[in-house]
């Protein structure tokens, strides 16, 4: 199986664990990823140091970009990155995707990807949904990308917040076409 490059957003919706936990699933995936690429925004720290009372998402391997840097290698699908995961995903994140406003590398990422017929997936996190929401979901599925609610299984029992928020990041790693040992209903 050929490696993967893929780029990790992570905006500033509630949700910091849900990133924190896919970048140290990637991390023990590094058998199968050749690249990840991170950019934040600046709403992403700030969640990530309230929700998670740190900031260590400086401590991991990974090459990141600030958000404003368009000379990031997936900027352009020349780079040929074969997966971008947002994670969480902003509902104002959603919306310039949706509208292919490229105001910043997070949205210049996904249009570059959704232009390039490769995986977008987006981790939406907001609720309830508006009809504004619904609209956008609609639009950039119609392009290809996928839209994974943030919503958790309980089938494989958790006992944490963690262990419940894993399940929502093992289903985003499926979607990745990443192997991976997780819970799957009904086998052994």
């Amino acid at each position: 199986m050929r490696k993967k490059k893929i780029i990790v957003a992570i905006t500033g919706a509630s949700g910091s664990v849900y990133a924190k936990l896919l970048l140290d699933s990637l991390l023990k995936l590094s058998d199968q990823v050749e690249k990840v690429g991170v950019v934040m925004s600046d709403n992403a720290k700030e969640v990530w140091r309230f929700e998670l009372g740190n900031e260590d998402y400086d401590l991991y391997p990974f090459t990141f970009y600030p958000k404003m840097d368009f000379n990031a290698p997936f900027a352009s699908g020349s780079a040929k990155y074969d997966t971008m995961i947002i994670i969480p995903c902003s509902m104002g994140t959603l919306g310039r995707i949706a509208h292919g406003i490229s105001n910043d590398l997070i949205s210049r990422a996904a249009d570059v990807i959704l232009k390039e017929r490769r995986k977008l997936i987006a981790v939406v996190r907001d609720t309830p949904f508006s009809l504004i929401h619904i609209n956008n979901m609609k639009t950039v599925t119609e392009a290809g990308g996928i839209i994974c609610p943030a919503s958790p299984s309980f089938y494989s029992l958790p006992k944490t917040i963690e262990e419940v928020a894993q399940t929502v990041v093992s289903r985003v790693i499926d979607l990745a076409g990443l192997e991976q040992d997780s819970y799957r209903w009904n086998e052994e």
